[in-house]
């Protein structure tokens, strides 16, 4: 892009009181950004407000800065494979399935493996849930990214901490055999020249090697509260399905289902306790229609028919577990997937608290069992 016509685009996405629904009137009316920009106050005022107008024929403060950041952006190497890139709507690269959105966002800032990125939503999967998911959640989504991956899916999601961020790392590791795979897409919610959580920096630099970060927000942008509900629709649009792997009644992840449903997409959920919170808001999209998930087939069987997917050996998982279960060890029998206290196993087993507590400690280590706030234990399910 030149330097004259990013500054357009720039100028266009930092008006003051203009948003991105006047923006695309704009350009539907008069062409490109330049051609906006050249209007008289009369021609703009057929399709704006007054002020709106007056805004438009006004360069904004921030914008000298705005453009040197973002050219110096480009501008910079990044590790073998790694691209930057920003794609307007009028870029042939720019996804089409946004482009079909109610609000497609007017720039796409890129950064990582632009090469490997194809427009195909009937490739991608959003995985997304609780930002403090259980244990079992929280091995659930690195399991499911990591077949879904090796099914030869891209896994979307939003690099939050919990369910995202083990989703990301399931499909860079499913994706490792397989160099001219688009890994995994993490669309943020802040600008690309910063990474949120920051405990999540070292995952956003492997992402940028294996996979892609986007977001519609200009460099320097904050996490602020109200974008990263925003950033939703593009995970839901870039996708041809959503798994929500664990959420409360009130988790943004039922956002991106919502949207997803709207957007004509699938939705997948995977159940859990029903004395767990977490599991609350997926069992409120399995009841509104979700598809109730238990394996890597159950999101394959909706997908396939639409796509061109891997075949996934589950055979021979599926014969390890059952021979696993016929040697099923009786205190995980007792156990059960739902939590349970110490007092509660001791009244199923009649086993001593004093070696109740050392044979729960065993199997913690032996990562079979969870200890959760509360003094309560969880069963793991072996992926």
């Amino acid at each position: 892009m030149e330097p004259d016509e990013l500054a357009s685009w720039l100028r266009l996405v930092h008006t003051p009181g203009v948003g991105s629904d006047t923006a695309r009137r704009l350009l539907a009316t008069f062409g490109l950004p330049a051609s906006v920009f050249a209007q008289s106050q009369a021609s703009l005022r057929q399709i704006v407000t007054p002020a709106q107008a007056n805004a438009l024929h006004l360069v904004p403060a921030e914008l000298a800065a705005q453009l040197t950041a973002t050219t110096d952006w480009l501008a910079q190497t990044d590790a073998a494979g790694s691209q930057r890139a920003i794609l307007t709507l009028g870029d042939g690269r720019y996804p089409n399935s946004l482009l079909a959105m109610e609000d497609p966002p007017l720039l796409l800032f890129v950064l990582g493996r632009i090469d490997l990125w194809r427009d195909n939503t009937g490739q991608s999967i959003a995985i997304v849930g609780s930002r403090n998911p259980t244990p079992q959640g929280e091995a659930n989504a690195k399991q499911f990214g990591q077949a879904c991956a090796q099914a030869g899916l891209t896994v979307v999601s939003g690099l939050a901490l919990g369910v995202d961020s083990a989703a990301h790392h399931g499909a860079l590791e499913g994706a490792a055999a397989a160099p001219d795979q688009l890994a995994t897409i993490a669309v943020v919610g802040t600008g690309l020249d910063r990474v949120y959580p920051k405990r999540n920096l070292a995952l956003a630099h492997q992402i940028a090697q294996q996979g892609l970060l986007i977001s519609e927000y200009p460099l320097g942008t904050p996490p602020l509260p109200a974008n990263f509900p925003k950033r939703n629709r593009l995970i839901a649009g870039l996708t041809q399905g959503t798994l929500v792997v664990e959420a409360a009644l009130r988790s943004g992840s039922l956002i991106t289902a919502r949207l997803a449903s709207e957007q004509g997409k699938e939705v997948f959920a995977i159940p859990g306790s029903i004395h767990s919170a977490q599991a609350q808001g997926c069992h409120a999209l399995i009841k509104q229609g979700a598809k109730l998930v238990e394996n890597i087939q159950d999101v394959l069987d909706e997908l396939r028919p639409l796509t061109a997917i891997k075949t996934v050996a589950i055979d021979a998982e599926d014969e390890s577990a059952a021979a696993e279960n016929s040697l099923e060890d009786p205190l995980l029998a007792a156990l059960g997937y739902d939590p349970a206290g110490l007092d509660a196993l001791v009244a199923r087993t009649g086993i001593a608290p004093a070696q109740l507590q050392v044979q729960l400690l065993e199997l913690e280590l032996d990562n079979q069992v969870a200890r959760l706030p509360g003094g309560l234990f969880q069963r793991m399910a072996r992926g």
